[in-house]
């Protein structure tokens, strides 16, 4: 699953983590493998029919489940939640039909049903008659109210993962129970159904009614289940003898265009990288308006909100197509790693979505190579690495006990550091071992399971390195290295000497924990060679001592490097001829340097200096998030006006070169480029900016065509951030009037970023509204507060708790109110937060507010330090650089 609002900022679980590497996982056993559930008996194929009522939001239903009986038993344990059995009966071996009794655990989400003689060996079928919700929130089977051309309508969607499938069908909703589905649903005759596989038949009912029925899909864990019905549209294309096909609410199929061909591109480059070719006869990319935050990669039935894959060929700004084209990418690539290969339990989630991360960073780069997505994953990466500097981190692969903890295992480090990872190690083991070992791996295991262990041996095996020995640095234990260079001249030789150490933000780490590090140590424009670092310290010998010394030019490494001075200075003195990927390796270590208290700021403004002309936009994202963090660090203060002062003056000169407006030849680059250095302007407050935001709004108003699509989001970003009431209605007008879900997120956006605190209150309000779709109205609160109103909608949500929580699915529950505070930079939100999670939530919650709260008290940890360092540093003219 991918989540667009968040890819949640904060660590599930606690770990302390022993030093040094953790033992070594075992491979993939259906016996071990944790579960509640018993494994004695396991499913074979369920044939489930489904009839909604779409005016009560109740659903009843029946299925039969084919069983084999591994081993006596006289006790059947499946998942049920939020579902009552209505009649239940077992037939099979031995046994003509024979009613049985359900007894919930409630708590537990099981079922169970205990028989008068235990169960011999074989096969049976389990027969159940059941009734359940649709809910409003996407858990199991939900739906959606949507508008089309003034008029409501309504939808119903799935939404499985992690453990949902168990609220539309009593069922094993384990990954490791993989079993075949063949469903059958009854709807209005004017709905459209989708599910994994091809419709079969549709037969007529009474009273305007169809019975639709699906084929049999193949063997797969319950959560990757779809069902998504209404009146919908479809349009397809044929790739590899698979019918791809983009789904939409009617009147949307002019904004599919762009999606439904790079589907078919990524199919194509998928079934040649992996070597084995995607399975089902059919992918469909099912777009949902609203209701519904990112992807869901169910098999052969993607489904995602519509504003993440729609693409108006005339209004959206690149970016939308950027967004959608890697969506799509990281979705169709989960078709192969977690569909056809499943992590065995949620500790080995990031097999799923730390390889589709990756993958679709490769893919999209293959197709799209101006875009340097790259060096904009990397720029992405300094999040992370952020996150993961912090004492509440967690490893990579991390033990998982419940529902709760799974759903709170699809956080930055599984998707964010799984990818920088898995980018290392292909770094190190070259492309070519590389995707040998994938393709090994993916034909031995596939319509099963398996854990991290199964990775490593098929790689290791491709590429005869120790690829299980540096994993298990890397995905068992948090936190990260930081590799102290030095370097000295001898005989005509230079000798480097790479010490490691555990990097942290906040308090020194005690665990002595060292990686296994493959690094690259080369010079500047020269050759580079890989060194394996695998204790506290080695040495690297390079022939003569010419050239400028560079530790990962290619910026692939999950580590920070910490130079010396001498080695420091020499790439800060030459810093715009450096190549794109080593000056934003050195940017991004500087500022990491300086916010762990190992540079003075003043060293890294110098470094900033030499950047007043970068061309690389992932290069500018990482040197403003750096000075905007030093802006909200002195929000309040005297020292803000002098940050301000400094970025506008670093700004200026770069966004005077590219001009205001756009002009014949721009590169896309340019173009969003132009767009992110002039919303940087209006934030600072730069009258200019702000000026030319508002002018452009004004003229939008009058004619939507006066402003291009590159220069969208500045022009609502001033709109919103510098609304007076008459703009906020204006805004608020062109809300109501959206006929996308993208003009809708692009204006819901502006209206959530307003300074002034009663446009606020009025935007606070709106997540009430009960008509709005859970997933925007979960995103307005921890929007408003980041827009410095931390206070105003704390106590907004507070006071509207239990509205607030109706919300939330499963991955949502435990972030609403960390989320609140997540910007904060004051001691007393840390405390605030902690002690109302720790009333008012339960054991699974904590984890959460305590990163959260750690990483506010890294921010305050900073303040106290880097605002007097500013006011040396900004407050008198700086020394010219070296």
């Amino acid at each position: 699953m991918t989540t667009i609002a968040i890819l949640r900022l904060a660590g599930a679980l606690l770990l302390a983590g022993a030093a040094g590497a953790a033992s070594a996982e075992a491979p993939f056993s259906f016996a071990t493998t944790p579960g509640k559930l018993p494994k004695d008996i396991i499913p074979l194929q369920y044939a489930a029919h489904l009839v909604p009522d779409l005016a009560l939001h109740t659903f009843l239903g029946s299925e039969t489940v084919e069983l084999e009986v591994r081993a006596p038993t006289a006790r059947i344990v499946l998942n049920a939640a939020e579902l009552d059995i209505d009649a239940a009966s077992l037939s099979g071996k031995g046994w003509s039909e024979t009613a049985l009794t359900p007894v919930f655990e409630r708590a537990r989400q099981t079922v169970s049903f205990t028989l008068a003689r235990p169960l011999a060996p074989g096969r049976y079928s389990l027969a159940l008659k059941f009734h359940g919700r649709i809910s409003r929130e996407p858990r199991g089977l939900y739906y959606v109210d949507y508008q089309a051309d003034g008029v409501s309508k309504t939808m119903l969607s799935t939404e499985m993962e992690p453990s949902d499938a168990r609220r539309l069908l009593p069922c094993w909703d384990e990954p490791a129970f993989r079993a075949r589905f063949k469903l059958v649903v009854d709807l209005p005759g004017s709905f459209h159904a989708y599910s994994n596989t091809p419709v079969e038949k549709t037969e007529a009912l009474e009273k305007g009614w169809q019975r639709v029925s699906f084929g049999l899909t193949p063997l797969m864990p319950s959560y990757l289940m779809v069902l998504v019905a209404g009146e919908l549209e479809r349009s397809s294309v044929k790739q590899d003898g698979v019918d791809i096909g983009l789904v939409t609410t009617a009147g949307k199929q002019g904004s599919a265009a762009y999606t439904l061909g790079a589907a078919k591109d990524l199919l194509h480059y998928y079934n040649n990288y992996f070597g084995l070719a995607y399975p089902l006869p059919k992918l469909d990319h099912i777009a949902v308006p609203g209701g519904f935050g990112g992807a869901m990669e169910n098999w052969g039935g993607i489904v995602y909100s519509e504003g993440t894959i729609l693409v108006d060929p005339k209004k959206s700004p690149e970016r939308v197509r950027q967004r959608a084209f890697q969506i799509t990418a990281h979705e169709t690539a989960h078709q192969w790693f977690g569909n056809l290969v499943t992590n065995a339990w949620w500790d080995n989630l990031w097999l799923n979505e730390g390889f589709a991360s990756w993958m679709a960073s490769k893919a999209t780069h293959h197709f799209n190579p101006e875009w340097r997505t790259w060096m904009h994953g990397a720029g992405s990466r300094e999040a992370v690495l952020a996150l993961d500097a912090r004492k509440t981190s967690h490893a990579i692969q991390s033990p998982v006990a419940s529902e709760e903890q799974a759903a709170d295992a699809f956080d930055a480090i599984t998707y964010g550091k799984g990818q920088a990872f898995l980018q290392m190690l292909e770094a190190y083991l070259g492309e070519d071992s590389f995707r040998k070992g994938v393709r090994a791996y993916l034909a031995r295991h596939q319509y099963s399971n398996a854990t991290s262990a199964d990775l490593w041996a098929a790689l290791e095996a491709a590429s005869g390195k120790p690829v299980a020995r540096i994993a298990s640095d890397w995905t068992t234990q948090p936190g990260y290295p930081v590799l102290k260079v030095e370097q000295v001249c001898e005989n005509g030789k230079r000798r480097v000497t790479l010490t490691q150490e555990q990097f942290r933000l906040d308090e020194p780490a005690t665990e002595g924990r060292l990686w296994s590090v493959p690094v690259q140590v080369g010079v500047v424009n020269g050759k580079a060679y890989y060194s394996l670092l695998e204790g506290a310290r080695t040495t690297v010998l390079q022939p003569n001592c010419e050239g400028a010394l560079v530790v990962d030019p290619w910026s692939v490494g999950y580590f920070r490097v910490q130079y010396d001075r001498a080695s420091f200075d020499a790439l800060a003195s030459q810093a715009g001829k450096l190549p794109d990927p080593t000056r934003l390796k050195l940017l991004g270590d500087a500022w990491a340097m300086v916010a762990a208290d190992r540079m003075e700021l003043a060293a890294y403004l110098r470094l900033a200096d030499k950047f007043s002309q970068e061309p690389r936009m992932a290069v500018w994202d990482t040197l403003l998030s750096s000075l905007l963090n030093l802006d909200a660090l002195a929000a309040g203060q005297d020292e803000r006006a002098l940050v301000r002062n400094y970025i506008v003056k670093l700004v200026t000169p770069k966004l005077a070169q590219l001009g205001w407006d756009e002009k014949a030849g721009d590169t896309v680059e340019e173009r969003q480029l132009r767009s992110d250095l002039a919303s940087a302007l209006a934030r600072v407050g730069d009258p200019a900016a702000i000026a030319q935001g508002r002018a452009r709004f004004a003229r939008m108003l009058a004619d939507p065509a006066a402003v291009t699509p590159a220069s969208l989001d500045f022009t609502m970003y001033v709109a919103g951030r510098y609304a007076d009431a008459p703009t906020y209605q204006a805004l608020l007008g062109l809300l109501q009037k959206a006929q996308s879900t993208e003009e809708r997120e692009r204006y819901g956006r502006a209206l959530a970023q307003a300074l002034d605190p009663a446009l606020a209150a009025h935007t606070l309000g709106a997540a009430l509204q009960p008509d709005l779709a859970p997933m925007v109205a979960n995103a307005i609160v921890p929007s408003v507060a980041r827009s410095e109103h931390i206070d105003q909608a704390w106590a907004f949500a507070v006071a509207n708790r239990a509205a607030l929580m109706k919300n939330q699915d499963a991955l949502g529950v435990n972030h609403v109110f960390p989320s609140i505070v997540s910007s904060s930079t004051e001691l007393r939100h840390a405390e605030l937060l902690e002690a109302y999670v720790k009333e008012n939530f339960g054991a699974d919650a904590q984890a959460e507010a305590h990163s959260v709260a750690a990483g506010i008290r890294i921010r305050a940890k900073q303040k106290a330090s880097l605002l007097p360092q500013l006011r040396a540093a900004l407050a008198t003219p700086a020394p010219s650089a070296p």
